[in-house]
């Protein structure tokens, strides 16, 4: 009876091409940032605080500052759960809840006429703002 015999053939990869070599421009490296002004900005309604948030970006870019945001934080949740009755009936309860919406805005090297146009802006009531120099 013949026996078979399995043979393995190697398989040799042909010789690449050398690659060609691309000449890659690299970007400007922007300006090193000294300090920032980071705004955080709260409110329990996400609609005034989107407007309130607008007119902080737009009153940045008319002194022609650089903008970076807004970045959205986690919304906060505080929640409430109390009994409907004084006394009796522990099943009979009402949840509440309070939500905070939160936003970020950097402000990169501002200015002192960016500064002072952002302290005699007028925001709805609502709306708080943390301002901190980073």
């Amino acid at each position: 009876m013949p026996t078979a015999t399995v043979t393995k053939e190697k398989k040799v990869a042909a010789p690449k091409a050398p690659r060609a070599r691309v000449a890659v421009k690299k970007a400007a490296t922007p300006a090193p940032v000294d300090h920032k002004l980071r705004i955080r900005v709260r409110a329990y309604e996400h609609k005034i605080l989107d407007l309130s948030v607008k007119q902080i970006m737009d009153t940045a870019a008319r002194f022609d500052a650089v903008v970076v945001g807004p970045v959205p934080l986690p919304t906060e949740i505080r929640r409430w759960t109390v009994n409907r009755s004084t006394f009796v009936h522990k099943d009979a309860r009402e949840q509440f809840e309070m939500r905070i919406h939160k936003r970020l805005v950097d402000i990169m090297n501002p200015s002192s006429k960016v500064v002072e146009a952002l302290t005699n802006l007028n925001l709805p009531s609502g709306v708080t703002i943390d301002v901190k120099m980073v």
